[in-house]
């Protein structure tokens, strides 16, 4: 049998970005698998579905696990913002893995209903208490868009977090900078002085 890939695995998996397997989405759980971390029954919203794929590509006998799995599985959901309780505050913005929901500041939220994976990572963060996770009967987003928002948002944030490091760098770098020519100038005084005073 050739080497079984992540981005193999990764195409079982559901692309809802939950964490619920215990890795920050889709595709650690899957490299996890790879490097022998994690077994193919930890991921409640894929179900027996998911767990039979898996065991497809890594050849495995999938019956272990299936009672198991059935007990986790959980169905499909989408978010729902509750409009005349949302307080604007954005803290479910960065919450959402696919960033489907959008908003501003101090105003209404919605969550875009074809791009929720129903990972219910909204809801913890959210200090009213103003969303709710329905269920579905079946997935309402597309699992190939989802995985490439995932992506997207993944690559923003490492941007993001690099251009913070870059600036601070450049802030610390500068007043070193001021820092040394202060010292300089002190040095240069306190020297005249002595000689000044000879």
């Amino acid at each position: 049998m050739s080497k079984v890939t992540a981005d193999e695995l990764n195409r079982c998996l559901p692309q809802t970005q939950c964490g619920e397997c215990g890795y920050p989405g889709c595709r650690p759980y899957a490299e996890a698998i790879i490097h022998g971390k994690a077994t193919i029954d930890a991921c409640p919203p894929g179900g027996v579905a998911t767990l039979h794929a898996l065991a497809g590509v890594m050849q495995l006998d999938p019956k272990p696990y299936e009672d198991e799995v059935k007990a986790n599985t959980r169905p499909p959901q989408q978010a729902v913002i509750r409009e005349a309780e949302c307080i604007g505050c954005t803290k479910c913005l960065p919450a959402c893995p696919v960033d489907a929901i959008i908003g501003a500041s101090k105003q209404l939220h919605q969550v875009i209903a074809h791009e929720c994976t129903g990972c219910g990572l909204c809801v913890e963060p959210c200090p009213v208490d103003c969303i709710d996770m329905i269920e579905l009967p079946t997935p309402a987003y597309n699992k190939d868009i989802a995985e490439k928002r995932f992506e997207a948002k993944n690559i923003r944030a490492l941007k993001e977090a690099q251009a913070k490091e870059r600036s601070y760098q450049a802030k610390r770098h500068l007043k070193q900078n001021d820092e040394d020519k202060q010292a300089k100038k002190a040095y240069i005084l306190e020297a005249l002085k002595r000689a000044g005073g000879k």
